[in-house]
């Protein structure tokens, strides 16, 4: 059973921001195909909270009483921080849960370096102790040259989870 966070579903726009979310532990389903109105439904039903940076979309979810942030900027760090901003005035409470698969959204799970070498790079088998593996779609993670960019991006979050 996954610990209970804060849930997104996150609109077309914010493809790039729902991977980082997930990878910070926030249940992020990322919303590309359909219109406002199955958009709110599903928010509504798996009780998620709306990110977009539409704010059409905003207004008419906030007038259903769907909980929904409107999120400015266009690097992650500044639509961070405008999540962040909204949510505080929203009263929406940011809470995170265990790191996801930030392509699918799927639990993490620890793996042993040799359960790792059929799926990442000798050369990173080498250098890292520390794997994981999505349970759902098989991707493989490890602490890489990535993970300071996204250490940096996730420390926002320190006093608000």
């Amino acid at each position: 059973m996954r610990a209970k966070g804060t849930r997104f579903a996150a609109d077309a726009m914010l493809g790039s921001l729902c991977r980082k979310l997930r990878a910070f532990g926030f249940d992020t389903v990322y919303y590309r195909q359909g219109g406002d109105e199955g958009m709110m439904k599903l928010a509504r039903a798996e009780d998620r909270v709306i990110l977009t940076s539409d704010r059409a979309l905003f207004k008419r979810a906030s007038a259903r009483a769907i909980p929904a942030l409107l999120i400015e900027g266009k690097t992650d760090g500044r639509r961070i921080s405008s999540l962040l901003r909204s949510a505080r005035e929203a009263r929406v409470r940011i809470e995170r849960g265990p790191p996801l698969c930030s392509a699918c959204d799927g639990d993490l799970e620890v793996i042993p370096p040799l359960a790792a070498a059929s799926g990442v790079p000798a050369s990173v088998l080498r250098r890292h102790r520390l794997f994981f593996r999505c349970e759902n779609c098989g991707k493989y993670y490890w602490r890489g040259g990535h993970w300071k960019k996204l250490s940096n991006l996730q420390r926002a979050f320190g006093h608000s989870a």
